[in-house]
């Protein structure tokens, strides 16, 4: 089955990393002045051992933050969303109320956001993302930053209807 919109996102704005990386080089200072050095580091000295495990605890949160990504796919069969290595969301185009693109603005930062005006968001940066209802009246938002694509993959005609046999809303920016 072809695709027809695919994204994959990253954590990757440059300030965010800055932001990380400076509080995370701090026990790497330690391990260089403290163990190779041999002076202590700071007033109350961690142990070599914990001030070892503690620099791999850092470096592993950033791996880890490094990993995450957020992919999309919209194709034949729906929309599929994967916030890696959290959450897979499968949706099938009958089970779709509703689709469309539009700006969201700040939703309280990114992530995976609960309990906000779209239901649950997924994003990553940015203020664009494509909002879904189902026919459950649950509702979520996928951050987007191909907006251009995303509006032409949703304006494609789909032959589906909802389990009211009304044809689906789908919309926009």
């Amino acid at each position: 089955m072809k695709i027809e919109f695919t994204e994959v996102q990253h954590f990757r704005q440059w300030w965010l990393w800055l932001i990380l990386i400076i509080p995370s080089s701090l026990p790497f200072i330690g391990i260089y002045k403290q163990i190779y050095k041999g002076e202590t580091w700071g007033d109350k000295p961690m142990s070599d051992t914990v001030l070892i495990i503690f620099a791999c605890l850092m470096l592993a949160m950033l791996c880890f933050l490094w990993m995450i990504k957020l992919k999309t796919h919209i194709d034949k069969s729906g929309v599929q969303v994967q916030f890696f290595p959290f959450r897979i969301k499968q949706i099938s185009w009958p089970e779709i109320q509703s689709i469309r693109v539009l700006e969201y603005g700040f939703v309280g930062g990114w992530g995976i956001r609960l309990g906000t005006r779209f239901g649950t968001v997924y994003n990553v940066r940015g203020k664009y993302g494509i909002a879904i209802e189902l026919n459950d009246g649950s509702k979520f938002l996928i951050g987007t930053q191909k907006l251009a694509e995303a509006k032409n993959v949703i304006k494609k005609p789909r032959i589906f209807k909802s389990p009211t046999n009304v044809p689906c809303s789908i919309s926009c920016l």
